[in-house]
């Protein structure tokens, strides 16, 4: 954490000797919008998955602190990353026990040069995430861990690039990431990635948007497999700003969660997420 706070005032002190007329700080809007089928995206809401007894609970948010504006078509930003995601069960009397929680924390930059309808660039991202077993994962009652798993040590750090290009509002990217450090240290350390998202803007209205992403990932746990992420849904509000959307999602491949890491998963699920 010392050393990503280290990189952030460093990033941040190279573009204050920019002309300050050029130079925004704590922008109310992020420079390269998330990718929407990405897993590893910053979310604040529930998942509900269809026909099991898991609620995934995300509390994360990406904030651009600088804007440098290179030129009139060119923008940089530097910024930082802070999500929580959650794996919860159902009980009665509307008791959620807490089974795994995963935290990740970093920086990132990135790069968008508009060219009228066009616009391309890239975020790189440098950052932490370790996960953990919950008290909602121990069976108090027979004084055991649920299923015989007991709580390891999972965490990584790992550079990740997303170039990108973008038509109006459908965009294609795709993505590397190497792993700098992982634990366990026998798990591959590269993965690839492509995907894409469309906002049908004013489809509807100005604030009613209907938008759609597909996302696919090759992981390399012991061997390569691939997480596939299609997510579909309409957001209420400004199509990249504040609002909320409701979706549908399917994913299939490794679990989200890491002391899951090497579980298979495969589902449906309804989801809520508030942009702020």
């Amino acid at each position: 954490m010392k050393k990503i706070i280290i990189l952030l005032f460093i990033a941040l002190n190279s573009i204050n000797s920019h002309a300050q007329s050029s130079v925004k700080y704590f922008p109310s809007d992020l420079n390269i919008q998330p990718f929407t089928a990405n897993i590893l995206e910053p979310k604040l809401g529930f998942l509900f998955e269809a026909g099991a007894n898991n609620l995934r609970l995300d509390i994360g948010n990406s904030m651009d602190i600088a804007h440098l504006q290179l030129n009139e078509k060119s923008m940089l930003s530097f910024g930082a990353d802070f999500f929580t995601y959650t794996l919860l069960r159902g009980e009665s009397n509307f008791h959620f026990p807490v089974d795994a929680v995963d935290y990740l924390f970093g920086i990132n930059a990135g790069l968008k040069i508009i060219d009228g309808d066009i616009s391309y660039g890239a975020r790189f991202r440098l950052s932490h995430i370790s996960a953990h077993f919950v008290d909602g994962h121990y069976d108090g009652i027979n004084e055991r861990w649920r299923d015989g798993l007991k709580p390891r040590v999972y965490s990584r750090e790992f550079i990740e690039l997303m170039p990108f290009y973008q038509i109006n509002s459908l965009r294609v990217y795709a993505g590397f990431t190497y792993l700098i450090n992982v634990d366990p240290s026998d798990l591959g350390e590269d993965s690839y990635q492509l995907g894409f998202d469309y906002f049908a803007n004013d489809f509807i209205s100005k604030l009613i948007t209907p938008f759609a992403g597909y996302n696919i990932k090759l992981v390399n746990i012991y061997n390569y497999s691939a997480n596939n992420s299609f997510q579909v849904g309409v957001k209420f509000g400004h199509p990249f700003g504040k609002g909320f959307s409701l979706y549908y999602q399917y994913y299939s491949g490794k679990s989200v969660h890491g002391e899951y890491f090497n579980f298979n998963r495969n589902y449906s699920a309804l989801g809520f997420n508030l942009d702020l």
